[in-house]
């Protein structure tokens, strides 16, 4: 593997990095505070690697939640990998022994990075597609560890610190609005997660929203198809 091409990868992941450190911080300061060490951290960043997830497990925790609860609260916080995974099946289909790691390790940055960027020259686009993956998980694990540390060794208040998971939702959704010219899946998106919002609930409206979602895209792609063609 060229010297070259896995510091291409890297420049490429440096924006996760950044938001990684400060997502993976938060996350293991929220841990600290309730009374969660550096192990917890770390193990939990390596095998759930899960942004939303993990914050949602915090207040699981605290609460000894059962284990039919956590496995319920974690699909609903998470389904929305079933739906923009899809898209990767072609792309992972021949990645062999990478492959249950890369289904593993997918997240929406690293979505959005290996569907977006182009392999550099010397990589395949499974290969970046893994090292990507490997990467993004690297940082993460780095920010939990970091922030359970902080969060144990600083003598301050955190108060408001998870909010920085909504935070990089937001940076995402105005990034991808802005670079792209057709605004009709983020319009769709909004507007079916606002109206399953208020008819279902905050509890367990995004299930639905995902289903709703997935429909109208479908049904919009088929129509930009016919009027291509016509």
């Amino acid at each position: 593997m060229k010297k070259q091409a896995l510091k291409t990868v890297f420049r490429d992941t440096l924006p996760v990095l950044t938001g990684y450190l400060f997502l993976g911080g938060g996350f293991g300061i929220l841990l600290s505070e309730k009374g969660y060490g550096i192990f917890w951290a770390f193990f939990m960043g390596l095998f759930m690697f899960a942004g939303s997830g993990q914050y949602l497990a915090v207040s699981l925790l605290a609460s000894q939640a059962s284990l039919i609860s956590t496995a319920i609260a974690t699909l609903l916080v998470n389904a929305r990998h079933l739906f923009y995974g899809i898209s990767l099946v072609d792309t992972y289909r021949d990645a062999g022994r990478k492959k249950p790691y890369m289904i593993f390790a997918l997240t929406d940055e690293t979505y959005s990075l290996v569907t977006q960027n182009q392999p550099p020259e010397g990589m395949g686009r499974q290969s970046y597609c893994f090292w990507v993956s490997l990467l993004d998980h690297i940082y993460w694990v780095c920010g939990c560890v970091l922030g359970n540390i902080l969060g144990s060794t600083l003598p301050m208040r955190f108060d408001g610190v998870e909010f920085v998971l909504t935070a990089l939702f937001v940076t995402m959704f105005v990034e991808q609005w802005i670079s792209n010219t057709n605004h009709r899946p983020a319009v769709i998106g909004v507007c079916s997660t606002v109206l399953c919002l208020m008819i279902f609930g905050s509890q367990i409206f995004l299930i639905p929203s995902m289903a709703l979602i997935a429909v109208l895209l479908t049904v919009s792609r088929k129509t930009a198809r016919r009027d291509l063609h016509a």
